[in-house]
């Protein structure tokens, strides 16, 4: 392979498991794989699978198109090592439910040479690039890399093609409260809602309040600021008033903001933007009349 242009979903993912240059060949060998047919019930599901949850409805959808148009893109197994004969799904288990509720004998499967180590990898890359996969399972696929194969953050992120502040951040998420988990799994929770909240002891109630509400990502900032009370800014102190003020400024604005207010009540207010639009909008706001 000499093209080392940075590839994306699962072909980087391979090609960051398997090797950029000397192991192409055995990569290409293993992922090859040799496209058949197996009985539905020779299939079971893949013990690495970072994905809990399928949705029922969705599944009902797939289901219906399967039984229409037929399976397009055949289900990636791998032999079972100890029942020969039958395969243990690496990537496309949604297909073979749907298969089964389709009422289908036979599914077409392709046959992949993958140690325990690189079903994973496949199974995780294979569900991150689903829409509808949940943070927190995308957070424990990411924990099983580390925990059972000794991946570090920055290998995660490089066959992963995400940063390594995603997944740093993506992987905090499972410190938060079981029960604030459980709404995150749900759906009432987003993770950008649930972010705020890692550390505080009140994450829970927070939570709560903020599903009552409907709080955006952006509000909850604002009131988990507001929950921790005055604040310290280097040497300066921040109390309810100015942070009460800081936080409304930041609503209008959608920027961060930050005011520093000495004793004397000299002071001075920061904006904070992070590219040129966000800076002309505050050039343009501060040139009104």
């Amino acid at each position: 392979m000499t093209n080392k242009k940075k590839k994306k979903g699962l072909g980087r993912g391979l090609t960051a498991l398997f090797g950029d240059q000397k192991k192409a060949d055995k990569q290409k060998e293993k992922t090859s794989g040799n496209l058949s047919k197996a009985n539905i019930s020779d299939l079971s599901p893949n013990k690495f699978q970072p994905r809990i949850n399928f949705n029922e409805e969705k599944l009902l959808e797939l289901s219906k198109s399967i039984k229409k148009n037929g399976i397009i893109q055949p289900i990636a197994v791998r032999e079972d090592k100890v029942d020969p004969g039958r395969y243990e799904i690496v990537a496309g288990e949604r297909r073979w439910l749907a298969a089964q509720k389709a009422g289908l004998h036979e599914v077409p499967i392709v046959i992949l040479d993958l140690n325990d180590n690189e079903s994973l990898e496949v199974a995780i890359v294979e569900n991150i690039q689903r829409d509808d996969l949940n943070a927190i399972e995308e957070a424990k696929g990411y924990k099983r890399l580390s925990d059972e194969f000794g991946y570090d953050h920055e290998k995660i992120a490089t066959f992963m093609s995400k940063s390594r502040s995603h997944i740093s951040n993506t992987l905090r998420l499972l410190s938060l409260p079981n029960d604030v988990i459980a709404m995150i799994e749900e759906g009432t929770l987003t993770a950008g809602q649930a972010r705020p909240l890692i550390g505080l002891p009140s994450a829970t109630n927070i939570a709560e309040e903020i599903v009552a509400k409907n709080l955006s990502a952006r509000s909850v900032e604002i009131l988990v600021r507001r929950k921790k009370g005055p604040q310290k800014v280097g040497q300066i102190k921040i109390d309810s008033n100015i942070l009460d003020a800081q936080s409304k400024i930041e609503e209008i604005l959608g920027l961060n903001v930050l005011i520093q207010n000495k004793k004397d009540n000299s002071g001075k207010i920061t904006i904070l933007y992070k590219n040129l639009e966000q800076f002309e909008l505050i050039s343009n706001l501060l040139k009104k009349n």
